[in-house]
């Protein structure tokens, strides 16, 4: 594409006359939303620069003989905005849908990134994937090379397993970094982060903890952080886990110094975004079995719901969250002892490991149902 009208119109007809020449052959168009948005909208005239473009495309997908050599590819993260006409039968009429890599994916894009780099013998790759649920494969090789990083700067002749550890906490979470805080703050953040794993330690569903640290990274004072399984699906019952783990955090502040304080707000954002997810989309409310999501994908869809409903599915997902919010509550205030202990090791450790946790509270619980 250029400023020029007719400029990228000019291009893909000598590019299709390159590939034909040279076939067989492939062309590949990356990013191809770029130019193949969906015609029309409104908002620009019939006749500019994309349009002309995307329409010499479309005119040389139709010109092929069935004794032409070539494949056509196109690669988009956005395929919900491309214009019908270019994935209509006869031209990008096969669909493969990427997601991210699973377990055995994960461990072979490892075994990739790998070579080249000195690991210890004791490095468990299937471990490292089994750690690293939801990782691209562009955090994988970021992972390794900020290990490889973290090991020449600790004057390491090799990678080890601890290393990998750091690197992916990083990639997911941030840097560490060190700020100046209050004795009060320490001890509201190891409140806060002991309420997250002790709410998840009680509850049935989820997984095990992996790590809980009170050291800041990125925007947050401190993480939990469990051992991912990976899923398909998700359970009403385990959602309305996760909300009340996330709120675990708040209600620990709450109880333990009878106040309030900003550092819930991520807990909090993420909590109401899965309860209305859980109401407006897979229709696990009394509203019942009924999408009641008003996102507009295109200039056209425009969805909307009466204020009746609005006001109706506001209010179940204040029930869902204060559902979860009083699981939170209830589990602490019964696990209190438990709550002290796990709270002053983060203060005097900072960062507990799961073998530590497992340790100090015992194996997980598999009894505390909640309904909502």
């Amino acid at each position: 594409m250029e400023m020029l009208v007719g400029v990228g119109a000019s291009r893909v007809r000598d590019l299709f006359n390159t590939a034909k020449k040279a076939q067989p052959a492939i062309i590949f168009i990356d990013e191809i939303d770029a130019i193949g948005r969906q015609r029309g909208n409104g908002l620009m005239g019939g006749h500019d620069e994309r349009e002309q473009t995307l329409n010499q495309i479309l005119v040389e997908m139709d010109g092929f003989t069935t004794n032409e050599q070539l494949i056509v590819m196109g690669a988009t993260n956005r395929p919900d905005v491309l214009d019908p006409a270019l994935v209509r039968p006869g031209r990008f009429d096969r669909i493969v849908a990427l997601d991210m890599p699973d377990v055995v994916g994960r461990e072979a894009i490892l075994a990739i990134h790998a070579k080249g780099k000195p690991f210890a013998p004791g490095v468990d790759w299937k471990k490292v994937a089994k750690r690293t649920v939801g990782f691209s494969g562009a955090d994988l090789e970021n992972m390794l090379n900020e290990a490889a990083i973290l090991a020449a700067r600790l004057g390491k002749k090799a990678i080890d397993a601890k290393d990998l550890e750091e690197a992916a906490t990083k990639v997911k979470l941030g840097p560490e970094k060190k700020r100046l805080q209050s004795e009060e703050d320490r001890r509201m953040t190891a409140y806060h982060e002991a309420g997250h794993a002790l709410v998840s330690w009680e509850m049935p569903h989820m997984d095990p903890i992996h790590r809980i640290s009170i050291v800041s990274r990125g925007m947050s004072l401190g993480h939990t952080m469990m051992e991912p399984t990976e899923r398909v699906h998700e359970t009403k019952t385990r959602l309305i886990e996760q909300i009340a783990v996330m709120l675990g955090g708040r209600a620990a502040e709450s109880m333990i110094f009878k106040e309030m304080t900003t550092g819930a707000s991520d807990d909090i954002a993420k909590a109401t975004e899965v309860a209305r997810t859980m109401v407006v989309e897979y229709g696990m409310s009394d509203l019942g079995p009924i999408n009641l999501s008003t996102e507009q994908k295109t200039f056209y869809d425009q969805k909307t719901i009466s204020p009746e409903m609005a006001a109706k599915i506001d209010e179940q997902i204040k029930k869902i969250t204060d559902t979860g919010y009083k699981t939170a509550t209830t589990l602490l205030m019964d696990s209190k002892k438990e709550l002290d202990i796990l709270a002053n090791e983060l203060l005097h450790k900072e960062t507990i490991d799961a073998d530590d946790f497992v340790k100090l509270l015992g194996p997980k619980k598999s009894t505390t149902l909640i309904k909502a």
